[in-house]
């Protein structure tokens, strides 16, 4: 089992009382991204931009780059690069287009990088950044999920800094004492439980895509919205826990929280229970992978317990929510099949969301895969390439 130790650094004040670091954000233009340099904005001379990165938003991207001064930016999509050229010519800024240009981007020595990249399209370019030796600000779930030991290999030779930004890790990592790991008894991933946490099986049958995307608590993108819809992003969770932390799997628990005020716990064998509490702001956590190992100012909304007065808990339902299930199963299993169990529901997202299928045809659609696809041993990232692909083709003509 890979382990996560906390490093020390030499930042032992606030960034902005420092010199600049160098940083890097990927998938600028999403949610994640925008935060970022939301609190990049509001600490100017603690950070310089280096490169900027994201998928197709060409017009955004250069808005962006243009704002904070950026070195270079880079848009996935080939066929943005001439909007990206226009907006920015005469500017200075660099800009390149294509997935190896982005591999490129995260191949620039800087001090810390936000990976914010979603799905299998993160990997490559988040490892090119470990392999740098850089602090790792990580929000993309499928490194850990589809190639977490090999990753995890990765971060130890190259020397790099791994700070989740998941608000869930982020607070486990926050209370964890990686001193004492062999005094843990358990970690506690809370979940919100989404926006079909009372629904029955027959109602989230007819879920649509608007619906699924309506989460109570949190502003996310579409897909993780989903993922918070069908409770498959706990699931990923799980395996993502099993790599950060030096536990065993039996040792992972999922709790639903419907406030996202409690954020995850540690329990300890002498039985103290540490949490780390806010309100749901993904400022915060990317704040704290910003400024560690200090703590910088954050303009998220400040906690009134008194306000919420109730805070209230419950076993989640692996009846109504098979994906956790799933993930526990395809944790068990090893090999390929984390891998197999991201790609098929990066799939099933798509189709639920292009209409293609119903709400609880993502969650079949994996199992099916999982059933289906062959694990294989992961061992490099071709093999994670190869493990993703035959799990997305078997996924597309699936249902």
């Amino acid at each position: 089992m890979a382990v996560t130790q906390p490093k020390t650094s030499d930042m032992s004040v606030p960034a902005s009382e420092t010199a600049p670091r160098r940083v890097t954000v990927f998938g600028a233009t999403g949610s994640v991204g925008m935060n970022t340099l939301d609190l990049i904005g509001r600490n100017r001379d603690a950070f310089e931009v280096q490169a900027l990165t994201a998928n197709t938003n060409a017009a955004e991207l250069a808005k962006q780059a243009v704002a904070f001064n950026a070195k270079l930016a880079v848009v996935a999509d080939e066929d943005a690069y001439g909007d990206l050229k226009s907006a920015l010519n005469g500017t200075g800024i660099e800009v390149a287009a294509g997935r190896d240009a982005v591999i490129d981007a995260a191949s620039l020595p800087v001090d810390w990088v936000m990976a914010a990249i979603v799905g299998a399209a993160g990997l490559a370019p988040t490892l090119a950044a470990v392999r740098q030796g850089a602090t790792i600000a990580l929000a993309n779930k499928e490194c850990l999920v589809s190639a977490g030991d090999m990753f995890m290999r990765e971060i130890s030779n190259h020397g790099a800094t791994l700070l989740p930004v998941d608000s869930e890790h982020s607070a486990i990592y926050q209370v964890f004492e990686f001193d004492q790991a062999d005094r843990v008894a358990r970690i506690i991933l809370t979940a919100s439980g989404g926006p079909f946490r009372n629904h029955s099986r027959d109602e989230m049958e007819g879920m649509s895509p608007a619906e699924a995307v309506a989460h109570p608590n949190w502003d996310m993108g579409a897909k993780i919205s989903v993922d918070s819809a069908t409770m498959m992003n706990k699931g990923l969770e799980l395996i993502e826990a099993f790599h950060l932390f030096p536990v065993e799997k039996s040792q992972i628990d999922i709790l639903v929280h419907p406030q996202s005020v409690i954020h995850s716990m540690v329990e300890y064998v002498d039985g103290s229970t540490l949490a780390q509490l806010g309100t749901p702001d993904m400022r915060t956590p990317i704040a704290y992978a910003m400024a560690w190992p200090a703590r910088m100012t954050c303009p998220s909304p400040k906690l009134s317990l008194e306000e919420i007065g109730t805070l209230s808990f419950e076993a989640p339902d692996p009846t109504r929510f098979p994906a956790l299930r799933l993930a526990r199963e395809a944790l068990d299993a090893g090999g390929s099949a984390p891998t197999t169990l991201n790609a098929a529901n990066e799939i099933g997202v798509k189709r639920f969301l292009a209409g293609e299928i119903g709400f609880l045809d993502i969650c079949r659609i994996v199992e099916k895969t999982l059933e289906n696809v062959p694990n294989t041993a992961i061992n490099t990232l071709n093999d994670v390439y190869d493990a993703d692909q035959a799990a997305r083709e078997l996924a597309q003509n699936t249902l």
